[in-house]
């Protein structure tokens, strides 16, 4: 080892001084920020998404189909381009659910997708896991919408209906498991199978949120280094059970949560 490598394993890294409560207030409020960012950005390629295929672009650029035209042009796969679409399809089935459910489109120009999704703060794993029952999501949506109209509400407002579609998506997406036909004759039984379906589901929905700060393409090594630790400590959850519920909405299997949660 040279003595240039010998002169930096000795050189103290400056102290780290503690870490303020202001601090840290500023340092989440600048996370949620880019978290909001990267979902508008999700909005308004979804909308781009649906207005091209709608158009069918590829045919004036010589490409066969949508697959062959994402694949040449941006270098994606057959699945992502899919993917794309079950984005752009969902956001619209919600858009047009909002829309029919409220008086937004009254007050403000929600003539498009891109417009009205950028409030609803919706991440593009959030759309393609629901993209399969987008029926499910905007029947709960108006269902909601149609109970606060008639609860005494004059006009929904904007943070209202985001709300109560974040919350549609993230029930469908959690809902447990549909019991057999025939549950266990045993009340304890059943009760405890209930349970279990809604602790996995509850875990599910933990490891959504670790995903919005910590993606799919980071290791559990850098997911733990960068911001998802600091969401862990904001949440009182052991960094430990963070991962493993990321894992878990990673993956789908319930032994990622083997040792932690459960």
């Amino acid at each position: 080892m040279g003595e240039h490598d010998e002169d930096q394993e000795h050189v103290a890294e400056p102290a780290r001084l503690p870490l303020t409560a202001a601090r840290a207030r500023e340092l989440t409020a600048g996370l949620r920020e880019a978290m909001d960012d990267v979902r508008r950005s999700v909005a308004v390629l979804a909308a781009r998404v649906r207005d091209a295929h709608a158009a069918r672009v590829w045919l004036p650029l010589g490409h066969s189909s949508w697959e062959s035209y994402c694949q040449a042009e941006f270098g994606i796969s057959r699945a992502q381009a899919y993917r794309l679409l079950d984005v752009a399809r969902t956001l619209s089935a919600i858009h047009k659910a909002v829309t029919a459910g409220t008086e937004m489109s009254r007050t403000r120009d929600t003539g498009s997708a891109a417009a009205a999704a950028l409030d609803y703060g919706l991440s593009q794993r959030a759309l393609i896991a629901v993209s399969a029952r987008s029926g499910d999501v905007t029947e709960l949506i108006t269902r909601r919408l149609t109970a606060l109209a008639h609860s005494g509400f004059q006009a929904l407002d904007e943070p209202t209906v985001r709300a109560v579609v974040r919350q549609a998506v993230r029930d469908v997406r959690t809902a447990p498991p549909v019991l057999p036909a025939d549950p266990p004759a045993d009340p304890v039984v059943a009760a405890g199978l209930q349970l279990t379906d809604d602790l996995f589901a509850s875990a599910y929905a933990i490891g959504e949120l670790m995903l919005e700060v910590a993606p799919a393409y980071l290791s559990d090594t850098e997911a733990a280094a960068g911001a998802l630790a600091l969401l862990c400590e904001e949440i009182g959850q052991p960094l430990e059970h963070g991962l493993a519920a990321r894992r878990y909405a990673l993956t789908g299997d319930r032994r990622a949560l083997h040792g932690t949660v459960l």
